[in-house]
């Protein structure tokens, strides 16, 4: 059967309408969905994390609260023992900062002033303070992050609104070799994947788009639980999922991720999340 040139210049049109169509949706929203600011504080080896710990509890999280961005999350990366369900902290890692900012101007803002600030300087003098020759961090990572269109706001699971000292959190970004393969995969989190996280009690906190810093393109997003054996098994439940599997297995978000990698978090005693 020959296809006539015209019906098929056509068809390939209203294809790739489609397919940009569906870009721009993924890529399009409200002004409510929310900015992340995630930033990975590399101390050095030797350099005790006390000051640091002091700094964020004492003088950042207030700054932040009185400016009206609560629950803030502080993290330090740990293994966990998947049969045992414990955990133990690992050496020379990030501590990890979680904001969530209402818009850009508030992230500018804070990110430009906050250590300009006397209440800052004062609560925070032992780690601001520190001498040229023994500083506390190599250097300080930040990405930009933007929601989600399925999940534009950032989510408090009870655990952490009870402060459970035993809740952990897992840590995800996927790169892409492209920005558009990147998009698709947003897509395919946007389509399926979020709803069935949290059907399926995963207790995801944020998703977000890679919109600044290192290694994109790529995006992030951070699920938890009550303890180590609650999020294995809510995991457990992801993979077997009817709906996983049709949506891993749909040929259009075929090969949209290079690389996934995982982290453990452990919340610090004063982390709001």
């Amino acid at each position: 059967m020959t296809f006539p040139r015209r019906q098929f210049l056509k068809t390939a049109v209203v294809a790739t309408a489609a397919s940009a169509a569906t870009l721009r949706a993924e890529t399009s929203g409200d002004s409510a969905r929310e900015l992340y600011e995630l930033r990975a504080y590399r101390l050095k080896p030797d350099a005790a994390p006390d000051p640091l710990d002091a700094y964020l509890e004492k003088a950042v999280l207030p700054a932040l609260d009185r400016r009206g961005l609560k629950n803030v999350g502080v993290f330090g990366e740990v293994d966990i023992d998947k049969k045992a369900g414990t955990t133990k902290p690992k050496e020379n890692t990030p501590v990890w900062v979680l904001i969530a900012h209402p818009t850009f101007e508030s992230f500018v803002t804070v990110s430009s002033e906050l250590n300009a600030d006397p209440a800052v300087q004062s609560a925070g003098a032992a780690y601001l303070d520190v001498p040229k020759a023994t500083p506390s961090f190599d250097r300080i990572d930040v990405w930009l992050y933007r929601a989600f269109q399925a999940n534009p706001k950032m989510n408090l699971p009870e655990f952490s609104k009870a402060r459970t000292p035993t809740r952990i959190f897992e840590m995800r970004d996927y790169e892409s070799h492209s920005e558009k393969a990147a998009l698709n995969k947003m897509a395919m989190f946007n389509n399926g994947e979020i709803p069935l996280m949290k059907e399926l009690g995963m207790s995801p906190v944020f998703f977000g788009q890679g919109i600044a810093g290192p290694n994109l393109p790529h995006l992030r997003y951070i699920t938890g639980g009550s303890d180590v054996a609650a999020h294995v098994a809510a995991w457990a439940k992801f993979g077997p999922s009817p709906v996983w599997k049709a949506l891993s297995g749909d040929p259009q978000y075929k090969d949209n991720t290079s690389k996934n990698t995982s982290r453990f978090l452990a919340p610090r005693p004063y982390s709001a999340i």
